[in-house]
This record gives structure tokens, sequence and C-alpha cells, in this order.
């Protein structure tokens, strides 16, 4: 194939949740434009159903000895990382404030903003020696609209576009770009089983393009980012989500 169509030929990603759902459509999307890709995920029984010739590595992102675990294999099976995308995650499960505990607490951001942090500390050295390298950290519309009965979940996906815009700033001398997809609701397995599929529906009819998003539209938003042509684009945040929230600056 051409490098038009695989512009991603000879690079090596690292897609974190990447077992399933968004994850999965991300990882298949990188390696359809030519990457080596490389899936973390706690689900063991789902990375051994990843096909398509991944790389499978068993980490947890609350914990930071299996992130670093999980890049230094990488590492040494590669010898590089060039992107690194941010996607593990979990759902609020639409919770009330009087419900969330703890736990529910620990868990949102450890696997979202701990994971992210950790993981992009892993990366970051190899990346900024060969100067180059490309993050995109997996948001979400609610972080900058808000939505009720799901806070600890927002703000994690807020955390992650305040560390977008401190790395891309932090990192740009050294040609590594960072940006954020902040998706609206996406139709994944965890969506549904998080808010049913009445509920579902029911928002989508909200969307004024009349739809929810499939996984591959999400996918579509992070190739571009980490492609040759999204090279000026860093500290931004993009938000495939049919108009269910127009945000200006």
């Amino acid at each position: 194939m051409s490098s038009a169509s695989q512009p991603l030929q000879g690079q090596v990603a690292l897609v974190t949740g990447g077992a399933s759902g968004l994850g999965a459509a991300i990882a298949a999307e990188l390696a359809a434009r030519g990457a080596q890709v490389a899936l973390t995920d706690v689900n063991e029984a789902a990375l051994a159903a990843a096909d398509g010739g991944f790389i499978p590595l068993r980490a947890d992102n609350r914990n930071v000895a299996d992130v670093k675990a999980a890049v230094a294999d990488l590492l040494a099976r590669t010898g590089r990382i060039d992107i690194l995308v941010n996607n593990a995650g979990i759902s609020g499960y639409s919770r009330p404030i009087e419900a969330i505990d703890e736990a529910d607490f620990d868990a949102m951001f450890g696997t979202h903003v701990k994971g992210a942090f950790f993981f992009a500390q892993a990366v970051v050295p190899g990346m900024k020696a060969r100067r180059s390298g490309r993050i995109v950290n997996i948001s979400s519309n609610f972080a900058m609209t808000g939505f009720d009965g799901m806070s600890h979940y927002v703000a994690a996906k807020s955390a992650l576009l305040g560390l977008t815009k401190a790395w891309a700033r932090e990192l740009a001398p050294c040609d590594i770009t960072v940006n954020a997809v902040a998706p609206g609701l996406v139709a994944t397995p965890l969506t549904r089983d998080s808010i049913g599929t009445d509920e579902l529906a029911k928002r989508a009819r909200t969307v004024p393009l009349g739809r929810l998003a499939e996984p591959r539209e999400i996918a579509y938003a992070v190739a571009w980012l980490v492609g040759p042509e999204a090279a000026m684009m860093t500290g931004q945040t993009v938000s495939p989500n049919g108009g269910a929230s127009v945000v200006g600056i």
C-alpha cells in the first residue's frame, strides 16, 4: 500500500483499554493505517479474544506497577512507542452525588486520570529522545457541558482535558503533540450496560444529527490527530458529538 493509504507505517501505537468497545475500534483503525498496535486491558479474556495481530498487554490503569511493566514490555519488543491513546475508562453508572462512595471515586480517577498520567510519563522519554510523538486522551463531551448524576465521571474526564493542555505546552518543544477527543454518547456495550437500551435510544433522539456515534467514527478522529495532517494540532479538544453540544472559546 502507498504511504498515503498507510500514513502510520513503521510507527508503534499503544491503546489503553483497547480490547473492546471504543478502544478496539481505535486500535483497528490505527492498524489499518499501518501502525503496529499494542493493547492494554485489565480484562484478560477480552485481550485473548482480540484479533488483528495486536500485541496484548495485561495492565490495570489504577496500578502504576502494571503501567510501567506494560510499557517496558512493549519497548523490549518494539524499541519504540510513537503513539499513545489514553482510552481506558469505566462508566459513571449515573449515580447521584449521595451514592458515590470513596471506592467509586478512587476507581474513576484511578482508571481515567492516574492511568493516563503514568502511561504518558512512561512513554514520553522515548518520544523526547526521538523528538517526535503523538498523545491522544479520550475525554467526554460531558467534560465540557457537565452532566447530572455522574459528577465523579465528569470530574475525571475534565481532568484529562487539563492534562492535555498542560502536556501540550510542556512537550511542544520536543515536537510531541497532545490532543483530546471528547465524544458524545457512543453506541458501545459499556454505554448500553451503563444506561440501558431504552435510555440510549431516548438520548439518541435528542442529538441534532439524530443518532449516536459509532465507535469507528471516534476512531477516525483519533487516527487523524496522530497522523501527518494534524502536525500543527496540539492542546486541542475535538468533540464528535453530532451537535449534542455546540461550544466555543
